[in-house]
């Protein structure tokens, strides 16, 4: 445990805890800054279509979400590669402002390419900030409230699945949409100019090091690369851009064990260390998740529900994710490693069970039938819940200080790579399978069926990673 960080009153350990009267100010920010990293996301999502409506651009639509993507690894990596002289708490600074100069550039924007130089410039801030949300977690709180830490980020994900739409759809009609993105300015710059009195003065205790140039390029380009996938309709181009992104991150891992100049901390491409297989049990718990993009498509053409009650049922997702975080953030010992394993094995039946109960022709939206179909939706991100707050406590411990700041970033960079890699997988699936030819309810059909039993897959990496995690602590 740092010995900057702040013991909260009492003895027990709470989710609530974080906002005892020591702990709040610190909580507030780091709070505000994943609840902008999330919230920001869902907004641009819904409001997109009316982006281009305005001002254009329908040709480069795929590239708001793939530049912001980049960007926020990129801002990800920048937190933990930062020159010596810059600390975390004026990093906080630097990113809140990048965050909001990227949101007034998106207001300003009078065509799309200025929209795309807005976003990337937003992905940077908000990936910084998500990074630093994890590598403050040690010199804020006691370790025994880091899972709660993480627990309270799970929350804000979740809520934000909910409110992000919501006040997307409030500002989704004519050009209201840049109102969106010029609300958040001021927000940046308030938490710019709180940064500094609300959070601690972490110290800097990185070994130096060079820019693992190389290694970012490789991990840029297979992003890129993998999110274009998701976007091109050709399953030839598909499939042979996700092979390039594989290759590209294969050379990246190769690189990474091979060399002394290292992006990710010591031992996570060696799986014969802990923490590899930590970030294993992260990035095939995100492959799996994702595949819920396809959900809302789904619920509208086969169940019959309006595009707003569908986009909700979704949200059941998170809520999931939400619930499970809170009810394993008190669990210790025996009871983490039991909650990690039983998460993985979790998703991966619920995301299988998905490939029946979705799949049904149900036009009438009976609910006997929509139902089961919206409980399992649920326990898929009850599954990633359950334990994704003790995988982040175990990537903190398991990580010398020196390479603290590494090892956080690479939770959301894992999260993003997982996110995309999943996408572009679930995308290849579903076309391949009949989404689009034949279409219709015969191909929504066969594309459901067989796109969750097949995503469900990856979740059996997770499990054994997870299996072999537990199994390693133990006899250590």
């Amino acid at each position: 445990m740092s010995e900057t960080a702040l013991e909260p009153p009492g003895s027990s350990t709470s989710v609530f805890q974080l906002f005892s009267p020591a702990l709040l100010p610190a909580t507030l920010m780091l709070g505000g800054g994943m609840t902008i990293a999330a919230v920001e996301s869902y907004i641009t999502a819904t409001i997109a279509p009316s982006i281009v409506r305005d001002v254009g651009g329908l040709e480069l639509f795929s590239l708001v979400t793939t530049l912001y993507v980049a960007a926020t690894i990129l801002g990800s990596i920048f937190m933990a590669m930062r020159p010596r002289r810059i600390a975390l708490r004026s990093v906080y600074v630097l990113a809140a402002v990048v965050f909001g100069v990227g949101s007034l550039l998106c207001a300003a924007a009078p065509s799309m390419p200025f929209v795309l130089i807005g976003r990337t410039v937003q992905g940077f801030g908000t990936g910084a900030l998500a990074a630093l949300c994890y590598a403050f977690i040690r010199f804020v709180y006691p370790e025994p409230l880091w899972p709660k830490a993480s627990t309270l980020y799970a929350a804000i994900w979740g809520v934000s699945t909910v409110i992000g739409p919501t006040l997307g759809g409030f500002f989704a009609h004519d050009s209201a949409w840049r109102y969106a993105f010029a609300v958040l300015v001021p927000l940046g710059v308030l938490m710019a100019v709180l940064a500094p009195r609300l959070l601690p003065q972490a110290e800097d205790d990185r070994e130096q090091t060079k820019m693992p140039v190389v290694q970012i390029c490789l991990l840029l380009a297979a992003v890129l690369l993998v999110s274009t996938a998701g976007t091109v309709e050709a399953m030839t181009a598909k499939i042979g851009l996700v092979a390039i992104s594989v290759v590209a991150i294969g050379a990246m891992l190769v690189i990474e064990r091979k060399g002394d100049n290292r992006l990710l901390p010591s031992g996570a491409v060696t799986l014969s260390q802990p923490i590899s297989r930590v970030y294993l049990t992260m990035l095939g718990l995100n492959v799996v998740l994702v595949s819920d993009i396809f959900i809302p498509y789904f619920l509208q053409i086969l169940h019959g529900v309006t595009p707003l009650v569908s986009g909700y049922l979704v949200a059941l997702v998170a809520l999931g994710w939400t619930v499970a975080a809170f009810f394993s953030a008190s669990f210790s010992g025996w009871k983490v490693k039991a909650a990690i394993v039983a998460g993985c094995m979790t998703e991966a039946v619920a995301t299988a069970a998905l490939a029946v109960l979705l799949a049904r022709e149900n036009p009438e939206a009976n609910l006997a039938i929509l139902v089961p179909a919206a409980i399992t939706m649920f326990m898929m991100g009850f599954g990633v819940g359950l334990g994704w707050a003790h995988l982040v406590a175990k990537v903190l411990k398991l990580i010398a200080d020196n390479e603290q700041d590494k090892a956080s970033a690479a939770i959301p960079t894992i999260s993003s790579l997982g996110s995309a890699f999943g996408a572009a997988f679930a995308g290849v699936i579903a076309n391949g399978a009949g989404l689009v030819e034949p279409g219709g309810i015969a191909g929504a059909l066969s594309a459901a069926r067989w796109l969750y039993l097949i995503m469900a897959l990856p979740g059996l990496v997770a499990i054994g990673a997870a299996v072999s995690l537990t199994a390693s602590t133990r006899k250590s």
